[in-house]
């Protein structure tokens, strides 16, 4: 399906029926960046208008930077509603505190939260600095029992095909949990401290592969040519714990957002 997009700027992914032998899993290729991250807002926007007091798993990184655009855009000039809603970030650094600007409790709130009416008590974002990371990663997998579980999932995805921090070889059974990061990710990474690949934490807590598959509904968004790899692995190849991704093609509802040269 294309959604709502325009034919020009939109369009399924050829053989992707033939692919994956089922309708649950759904592709838009938008020409641009900007029109990939309008149109996944709208997505979520409408998640929202629809479900008022829905819980999300969020993402950080460069990617979603547009679709957190696009909402804060419409909590100012269309009144989108965040009062209600519940937040889990996918993941957060171990050894960092909420207040450094390489955290992505920093990042969320700087991007995102300080700019739409999202209500304190229902934000939740790992603590890097939890004397027992194990107990934090557990309490945290609670907490999202007790909120009634993901309703909506946004994800990005790593060159290594992560999401998350899930990296090759985790467990598709996995739940939220400390984890070391590949050294690939740890170089991508790099980009958010300075370039420098030794700043960057070895350890974070992340949601589990369970834990998102879980999710009621996910969305993915990729852009980039560095993506395209990944993301080919993901739809057309085998489910496989190399590419932890390629689990979403079990999802029962998982729509991909990507700019044509991730695709």
């Amino acid at each position: 399906t294309a959604g709502n997009l325009p034919e020009s700027s939109c369009k399924p992914l050829s053989g992707l029926k033939d692919a994956i032998g089922g309708d649950n899993v759904k592709v838009i290729v938008a020409d641009d960046y900007e029109i990939m991250s309008r149109e996944a807002a709208k997505i979520v926007a409408a998640e929202i208008r629809k479900k008022p007091d829905s819980v999300f798993a969020l993402p950080t990184g460069g990617t979603p930077l547009g679709l957190y655009a696009g909402l804060i855009r419409m909590h100012k000039e269309e009144g989108l509603d965040f009062s209600r809603v519940s937040t889990f970030n996918l993941d957060e650094y171990i050894g960092l505190p909420d207040g450094h600007e390489s955290s992505y409790s920093f990042y969320m709130y700087d991007r995102f939260f300080n700019h739409v009416n999202v209500s304190r008590d229902k934000i939740h974002i790992p603590r890097g600095l939890a004397k027992d990371p194990e107990e934090e990663a557990a309490t945290y997998e609670w907490a999202i029992k007790r909120a009634g579980g993901i309703d909506f999932a946004v994800l990005g995805i790593g060159r290594n095909g992560h999401i998350g921090f899930n990296e090759p070889k985790t467990e598709f059974g996995s739940l939220t949990r400390p984890i070391y990061l590949a050294k690939r990710t740890i170089e991508a990474n790099a980009r958010f401290f300075d370039g420098d690949p030794d700043s960057v934490p070895r350890q974070a807590i992340s949601m589990g592969i369970r834990t998102i598959m879980n999710a009621r509904k996910v969305i993915l968004l990729a852009s980039g040519p560095e993506k395209s790899r990944a993301i080919n692995q993901t739809i057309h190849g085998p489910v496989t714990e190399m590419v932890p991704s390629s689990v979403l093609q079990l999802h029962p509802d998982c729509t991909f957002f990507l700019g044509r040269d991730a695709a």
